[in-house]
């Protein structure tokens, strides 16, 4: 017999509204009590009313910031003790960069902290203090970025013994402030489509640089508006020949070209310097755009780590390709990358930070007669802040390898330390940057109307942290490199022939069911077991390996291009 198709009555679906209504109330306004006495699974667990949880934070302060909580530390005494280098809340954007020279000047001359050492001898280091003062001002731990990481970081991994003699301890104590001249206006992500070029006349002995049309300016430079001096040029090295040409294309190099007079600060003859103005975020950083006309420099001042030209116009180097010297020249900046994400961490602490304990101390509604109980005791709350919470734990360690990883990589200069370190830097900078942007938005409404004031930080944590998404790798970009990368693993495991192909996948397979004790237990559901690291990271191989061969079957079929 055919069954009946049941159509809810009236009074059904009132009784379904009816209890529906019952539990949101119930949510909205919570009762210190079971709902009902065969379920008491559903009733309130506050949190600011039930027993201090007592934590040892000193302890857990020395285990999360390590073995530089000292020299955190001391930058933070630093900027408290000196209210004028506190960054105010209303600030016009000239005196914000003006503030935020002053700040990074007094924080090298006054402390005796020298950041360039620590990006060659101790990376770790180095981040830990742009995490401190990133939690100052972001747009001071930019700046520092751009004047150590990028600026002095170019000429410490591209230059070679006579470019760190003459200029590494300037650049250090900021007598030699600079820029990294990379961007055009029409050029980002693709870097070795820059339009700049660096002619060798030999002659003169000297490399003329050249912006060629418009669209060749370097655009958004950090440290170039104002206070800059210097800055690593990246141009294409042509050399002259005696053909039709008349030039040969040796590829992206970078060079280091005097910006302004050191006793009028005027810009040197051949360079136009112009101000991008006010932006979005970050305008304590003087972001400028460059201009070159005929600006002749010294062979000299070619950073030649990975490429050289002699007296008489000779090409020599190491690698012997174009593109082998470009991935070389921007696996040695990959530090930026590293130091990127990690900063985002930093970002996504302070906003959680702010976040949860003004959660905890803020009260609203409560049982009727009874005082209003603490936000952080809402579900809808909880929901909202304690996952990001977990995730910036996680975010914390996963960085923190990441930077060991990357000092192993520049202490062994480890070809495969250096693919895993590129891989990893990309990944982790595009994830983490962009969940701490959403995040941010998240941390301003948990707040309500009081997340909106300035004085709270949330609106200029999120300008200034919005940014992080695009500068040093697109995101967009960054994840299909991370892809690329999977995929290139993934059909490495198919190489040779039949038998070796079969043999490496059941040695695999092997390797996998050996490292379980005990395939039955292995797939029991309890906590400890859910909770090893071991069976997450097996959990996550498995569940992406079908993802790779379904992107690695559509590749081949498929005549679309990622960018």
């Amino acid at each position: 017999m055919e069954r009946k198709k049941q159509n809810p009555t009236a009074e059904d679906e009132t009784q379904i509204i009816s209890r529906r209504i019952q539990r949101i109330s119930l949510h909205i306004t919570p009762i210190p009590r079971p709902l009902h006495d065969h379920d008491n699974n559903l009733g309130l667990l506050p949190c600011a009313t039930r027993e201090k949880l007592e934590v040892e934070t000193e302890k857990l302060s020395v285990y999360m910031r390590g073995k530089y909580r000292d020299m955190q530390e001391k930058i933070y005494e630093y900027f408290n003790a000196r209210p004028e280098l506190q960054t105010p809340v209303e600030i016009s954007k000239d005196e914000h960069r003006e503030l935020c020279w002053r700040q990074m000047y007094g924080l090298i001359r006054e402390t005796g902290i020298r950041p360039l050492k620590y990006v060659v001898e101790e990376p770790a280091k180095y981040f830990a203090i742009t995490e401190a003062v990133g939690a100052v001002d972001i747009s001071l731990g930019i700046k520092l970025g751009v004047q150590y990481s990028l600026w002095g970081g170019s000429v410490m991994n591209l230059g070679t013994k006579k470019h760190k003699d003459k200029y590494s301890e300037k650049i250090d104590s900021l007598e030699y402030p600079g820029c990294f001249a990379m961007t055009e206006l029409h050029h980002g992500s693709n870097v070795q489509g820059i339009q700049t070029v660096a002619t060798f006349d030999p002659i003169t002995d000297e490399f003329t640089i050249n912006t060629p049309n418009d669209g060749a300016i370097k655009w958004w430079i950090g440290n170039a508006a104002v206070h800059g001096k210097f800055a690593s040029v990246f141009a294409k090295l042509m050399l002259p020949t005696h053909d039709a040409k008349g030039v040969s294309d040796m590829g992206v190099h970078a060079f280091i070209v005097p910006l302004r007079d050191f006793k009028t600060h005027q810009a040197l003859p051949g360079i136009e310097i112009h101000d991008c103005g006010h932006k979005v975020g970050l305008n304590g950083v003087d972001n400028g755009a460059l201009r070159f006309t005929s600006v002749r420099i010294p062979r000299d001042n070619l950073l030649n780590r990975f490429g050289d030209v002699a007296r008489d116009g000779k090409y020599t180097s190491s690698l012997p390709t174009i593109n082998k010297r470009f991935a070389a020249t921007l696996g040695e900046l990959v530090g930026g990358r590293v130091g990127l994400g990690y900063s985002s961490v930093g970002v996504l602490k302070i906003a959680s930070t702010i976040a949860i304990r003004y959660s905890l101390l803020r009260q609203q509604f409560g049982p009727p007669k009874q005082p209003e109980i603490s936000i952080l005791d809402y579900q809808s709350q909880q929901h909202k802040l304690m996952p990001m919470l977990a995730t910036t734990y996680a975010f914390h360690f996963a960085t923190v390898n990441l930077v060991e990883i990357y000092s192993q990589m520049k202490m062994t200069h480890d070809e495969q330390l250096v693919g895993e370190v590129h891989a990893l830097s990309a990944g982790i900078k595009a994830y983490v940057t962009s969940y701490t942007a959403k995040s941010l938005s998240v941390c301003r409404e948990a707040c309500g109307g009081h997340g909106y004031a300035a004085v709270n930080r949330f609106g200029t944590l999120r300008n200034d942290h919005d940014i992080f998404q695009t500068f040093e790798g697109d995101n967009t970009v960054l994840l299909q490199q991370v892809a690329a990368d999977l995929l290139k693993q993934y059909k490495e495991k198919f190489q040779g022939g039949t038998l070796s192909v079969t043999w490496n996948y059941l040695r695999e397979s092997m390797n996998t069911y050996l490292s379980q004790p005990n395939p039955v237990t292995s797939r029991w559901e309890g906590v400890e077991h859910l909770r090893d690291p071991k069976f997450q990271l097996d959990a996550f191989r498995v569940s992406s390996n079908p993802w790779l061969l379904l992107k690695n079957h559509s590749h081949k079929h498929s005549n679309l291009q990622t960018l």
